[in-house]
């Protein structure tokens, strides 16, 4: 059998799951059926390998190719096919409507009534009912058509942000772009915003249903509600009176449902033509538990009964999890565009969007605008947690021995000496008495230092590693609050008695529990708002998680229902994260504590600022107390604000203070477009500039010199001594460092300085681990220079070095940085620079080299290229010899060279900036026979 009739056959059976009779040419019976596919259909622009007839009328054509052949070339063969069928025979229309390339493999489809045709990639033919109903609408009907017609907003209770991401979204769909990417932080609005441009998707642009994709049933549950509340700012209609809205609970789709909420495990299911569903399955983030394992995505085929076109939009909530590996075909399967909504998206989700970011809102411009809190960070730090500890083997010694799945404990001696680390606790060994000081801790500082001057215990999320160690904290907490059950639950999917959601309900909304133990229920997605306390005794790997778990705290909430389930609770301005396991301390936050000075008096604050001082810590702690104040109703602080302000809130100063130093504001003000089109510098706020230039095309001085002035046309109001009055008037209370003690570390310094030493920890190990099977190690090992390390050497070593938490990027010699200011940090005196002049990948031998001898200085390779070359230029002046201009030209370049690539080679003159020189033919009428001499020379002297 031929490779394109091993084709066709996979194309027969294709169609005909789709619903086609597939027939040859000669034995046609158009009325065999619904659909029918006629094979070798003459044309007469040739012989289409496929006629499909819908209601015994000509609809579109086929067009097959062997398995391999890519397919968007061919599309110009069957647009001529759609041109070539005789006015004679029935058709719909022509050119002919529809359009499949095919290779049994991959399809991909045309329709040629869309406003713009373009071809996609489809999982398979659509159904001949589809067809139909499409030829049905007629050109002004089809869903992309009515996209770009789209009726002007209503805002009525929308957020500026809320805003901005329906507006561009539908821009973006209005484009044909197949997928869109909404970041939104966490408690900014995404699910009413998701039902805002969903609402208008199906009442405007004619969207027959809609899949909304939940991490988990309990979300699902949380989602359901909110579409029952919402009301349509067109008719006052609610969702649920307008249109149907399904969340499955079994495994069929309602006909009537122009929504359908559900699990990505439970579609899958349903995919797999599986009746019914287990429920208890869905209790669990399929997102997050798919498998590292896992090398290709689970397998799809095709289901008659759930088509391809069921839906027109999928909605992936929590799009940032990893979904895109092991569940990635499910999202294929449908012919829809695909929207994604996350408050954290990793770079395997801005790639599976394609880079299609419609709104990007961060939680310090949320906090500016009043619709998150900050947060601040205390630690607690016991000695087990960072060193962990050693077990002894004693005979008759009999140590608890305890099943991880039913929790029965047995005494026996240790077989052998256990010596566990501050990782392992709690999965290879478990600590009571770690567990134990922790609680024991926050208990003792909670009302002293983490909430002061409170009684009752703030709303507190524990987050524990595993539902075992869950189990060991709730009991702790209890025994060491002296409180009975109902004052600390656990709440994970294992979570027996009372249903999880009810427990979560409790949490919200009643006075019991004060404190909840989680795993990762409510890691993500649940809303907790009177949420004021986070207390991590689990790490995490993934920033994007751990910025989830953050937000959970991040939300608002009005004093009186805060205070209605904690009374002494005066106005939710923040929330504190209590690190016990140095979760804060590793590079996954994106975002930082708006408050950067907590234990800096507001009257420090104003001074620096009367001053004339301009600093990004300033500007964004006095922003950070800002807030605060903004969220106390206090009408008569708020009224003289106003005043001495010309008319500006305190909301409004806090928000211009945050915009001042945000990084993308200040590259939009920096560019000016000029009507040629060229971008120079400036100093302007013009939002129709977007962020489209390159940040290259300016300088770091610039940005800096534009940050400044920013910051410090934000700072002016305060240079107004009635305003610095009123604010210490009003005598916001501030937090004050923690008093020393072996057990509690508050501040970064210390922190700092553990991550530090822990980077050149894990370099050094590397190092050592690979000196024999990485080649440039293996060089730097064995000679006391670079003499003979080649430049594909390096690149290689820096390819190794991409991994955690050393992250190098070969093409980007800045990712160096981290590890340079490491070294820094604990070997000040060792290191030359702050490894800003870290230029050229290469520099990585300068690290690998101090990583090995740390009594060697750390400097660039490039600043010690400069000194070597002026003392070789000395030495062949002391020798007699003397260059021309030119020749120095020359010398320098390959010089510079050198210092990126560690040695220069005569193919190297075919490229810039020696081909602009005039190339080798140049070099030999320069130097002549002593070229390649001088060559050896400073490969030689310069890099080794």
């Amino acid at each position: 059998m031929t490779p394109e009739q091993l084709a066709r056959q996979n194309i027969d059976r294709n169609l005909s799951a789709a619903g086609w009779v597939v027939q040859n040419h000669a034995e046609m019976n158009i009325s065999a059926g619904r659909g029918v596919a006629v094979r070798e259909f003459p044309l007469k622009t040739g012989a289409a390998d496929y006629a499909l007839y819908v209601d015994e009328k000509v609809i579109g054509v086929v067009e097959a190719k062997p398995e391999r052949h890519t397919l968007t070339g061919v599309e110009t063969q069957s647009a001529k096919y759609t041109h070539g069928l005789d006015p004679s025979i029935p058709h719909y229309a022509m050119p002919l409507p529809f359009a499949y390339e095919s290779t049994g493999k991959v399809t991909r489809f045309t329709n040629n009534i869309d406003p713009a045709p373009r071809s996609r990639q489809v999982f398979n033919f659509h159904r001949p009912e589809e067809l139909r109903r499409l030829v049905d609408l007629g050109a002004d009907g089809q869903l992309r058509a009515r996209l770009q017609a789209m009726p002007e907003l209503a805002e009525g209770k929308l957020w500026p942000v809320q805003i901005r991401a329906i507006s561009n979204l539908e821009a973006s769909l209005a484009q044909d772009r197949p997928r869109a990417l909404i970041q939104m932080t966490m408690g900014s609005g995404k699910t009413f915003t998701s039902i805002s441009f969903i609402y208008r998707l199906i009442k405007f642009a004619g969207a027959k249903r809609v899949l909304f994709l939940v991490d988990r049933n309990n979300l699902g549950e949380q989602t359901e509600n909110e579409y029952q509340l919402y009301t349509s700012p067109y008719n006052n209609l609610k969702f649920t009176e307008e249109y149907g809205v399904q969340r499955l609970t079994g495994n069929t789709i309602s006909s009537s449902a122009k929504v359908v909420i559900t699990t990505i495990q439970r579609l899958y299911s349903m995919l797999q033509g599986e009746k019914d569903f287990d429920v208890d399955r869905e209790e669990e983030s399929a997102f997050e538990s798919s498998s590292p394992l896992v090398k290709e995505a689970l397998p799809v085929v095709y289901n008659a009964d759930i088509p391809i076109e069921t839906f027109d939009f999928i909605v992936v909530d929590e799009c940032h999890r990893s979904i895109y590996n092991q569940w990635r075909q499910v999202l294929d399967y449908f012919d829809a565009f695909t929207i994604g909504l996350t408050a954290t998206p990793t770079k395997q989700t801005l790639g599976f969007f394609n880079g299609n970011l419609v709104e990007q809102y961060g939680h310090e411009a949320a906090v500016a605008d009043n619709v998150n809190v900050g947060f601040d960070v205390y630690s607690i730090r016991t000695q087990i947690t960072a060193d962990g500890a050693k077990l002894d083997k004693e005979p008759g010694f009999f140590v608890p021995h305890r099943d991880r799945r039913t929790r029965a404990t047995v005494y026996k001696e240790l077989d052998e000496e256990i010596t566990y680390s501050g990782e392992q606790l709690d999965r290879i060994v478990v600590s009571k008495a770690q567990i134990r000081l922790v609680i024991q801790t926050f208990r003792d500082r909670l009302f002293t230092e983490i909430f002061p001057h409170r009684e009752h215990v703030p709303k507190t999320l524990v987050f524990a590693k595993n539902d075992n160690h869950a189990e060991d904290i709730v009991k702790i907490i209890r025994e060491e609050f002296g409180k009975g059950n109902d004052f600390c639950q656990k709440i994970t999917s294992k979570t027996t008695g009372k249903k999880p959601k009810e427990l979560l309900a409790e949490f919200r909304n009643s006075y019991n529990p004060r404190i909840a133990v989680t795993v990762d229920m409510i890691a993500t997605g649940t809303d907790v708002k009177p949420l004021e306390c986070l207390l991590f005794m689990r790490n995490i790997n993934s920033w994007a998680y751990f910025e989830q778990m953050k937000g959970r705290g991040s939300r608002v909430i009005d004093t009186a229902r805060l205070r209605s389930v904690t009374p002494d609770a005066r106005h939710k301005t923040r929330f504190v994260i209590v690190d016990a396991v140095g979760v804060c301390d590793r590079d996954k936050s994106v975002s930082k504590p708006l408050e950067r000075k907590p234990s800096v008096s507001m009257k420090q604050i104003l001074d620096e600022v009367k001053k004339g001082v301009v600093h990004p810590d300033i500007t964004s702690t006095l922003a950070a107390r800002l807030t605060r104040i903004a969220a106390r109703h206090n009408e008569a602080w708020h009224e003289e604000f106003y005043r001495l302000t010309d008319q500006q809130s305190i909301g409004e100063i806090a928000k211009t203070l945050i915009d001042s130093t945000n990084p993308d504001e200040v590259v939009a003000s920096a560019l000016v477009k000029t009507d040629d089109g060229n971008i120079i510098t400036g100093n302007t706020s013009d939002p129709a500039l977007g962020l489209s230039a390159e940040r290259s095309e300016l300088d770091e001085a610039t940005l800096k010199r534009i940050e400044e002035e920013r910051m410090r046309q934000a700072l002016k109001p305060f240079h107004d001594p009635k305003l610095r009055e009123l604010l210490l008037r009003i005598n916001e209370q501030i937090i004050d460092e923690s008093t020393p003690d072996t057990l509690v570390h508050a501040g970064y310094d210390l922190a700092s300085q553990e991550r530090a030493q822990s980077l050149i920890s894990d370099f050094q190990q590397f190092i050592e681990d690979n000196k024999d099977e990485i080649e440039a190690i293996s060089i730097l090992y064995s000679r006391p220079y670079a003499a003979g390390l080649r430049y594909s050497q390096i690149k290689d070593l820096a390819r190794r070095l991409s991994i955690k938490p050393f992250h190098v990027d070969e093409s980007q010699p800045q990712t160096l940085l981290k590890l340079w200011q490491a070294f820094g940090a604990v070997h000040p005196d060792k290191v030359d620079t702050n490894g800003k002049h870290c230029k050229h990948i290469v520099d990585l031998v300068a690290l690998v080299r101090h990583a090995i001898d740390p009594d060697s200085p750390l400097r660039p390779v490039g600043m010690t290229v400069d000194e070597r070359f002026t003392e070789w230029l000395s030495d062949q002046q002391s020798s007699g010899g003397e260059f021309t201009d030119e020749q120095m030209q020359w010398l320098v370049a390959i010089k510079d060279h050198i210092a990126s690539s560690l040695m220069i080679e005569q193919d190297d003159f075919e490229y810039a900036p020696f081909n602009q020189f005039g190339g080798i033919g140049r070099a030999y009428e320069l130097f002549g026979d002593r070229l390649a001499e001088i060559m050896e020379e400073l490969n030689a002297r310069l890099a080794a």
